[in-house]
């Protein structure tokens, strides 16, 4: 193949690199149905981070399969890269559906977009959205005191900025 200039460039090598890390990604995930992927940065210089989730967690050996099935396909030769292949953390935010699906039954801080925040178990999620359930005291609707009620939210995903699962 002749080098062109834009053969030659810094943006087509990091271009070249990620097609190559996306392909390969697809091609390990599909082979570990339970995995997936969270994110994957390529960076201009040449670093690599991946973070997986998985519906039954990931393991060490699952980060570290995936990160040999990668560098063993790369040549550092042509691409001097550097590696990190990680699981979502406990911290990290929800990002996709299936990170919601396998976190039913937990208890969620939800951020959203109007600037209000929620805090309950997620009861319910799907390719669309999901569901909070919380108890609540408010005033009797008749007499003094107060009184327990369960509170039920249903959200959609694009009316989120932030989903994190307390522990």
């Amino acid at each position: 193949m002749m080098q062109t200039k834009e053969t030659k460039s810094p943006l087509f090598f990091y271009m070249s690199l990620r097609l190559k890390v996306e392909s390969l990604l697809s091609e390990i995930l599909d082979e570990n149905p339970s995995l997936f992927l969270i994110e994957l940065k390529v960076g201009i210089n040449n670093t690599i981070s991946i973070i997986l989730d998985g519906d039954n967690g990931v393991t060490l050996n699952d980060c570290i399969k995936i990160s040999r099935f990668i560098e063993h396909q790369l040549d550092r030769d042509d691409e001097d890269f550097s590696l990190e292949v990680t699981s979502s953390g406990v911290g990290n935010p929800l990002k996709n559906s299936r990170q919601f699906l396998k976190n039913i039954g937990r208890k969620l801080k939800v951020e959203l977009l109007n600037g209000s925040s929620l805090q309950g178990l997620l009861d319910t999620a799907d390719d669309l959205g999901f569901t909070l359930k919380w108890k609540q005291r408010e005033p009797k609707p008749v007499g003094k005191g107060k009184i327990t009620v369960e509170k039920i939210e249903k959200l959609s995903y694009d009316e989120v900025i932030k989903t994190i699962v307390l522990v």
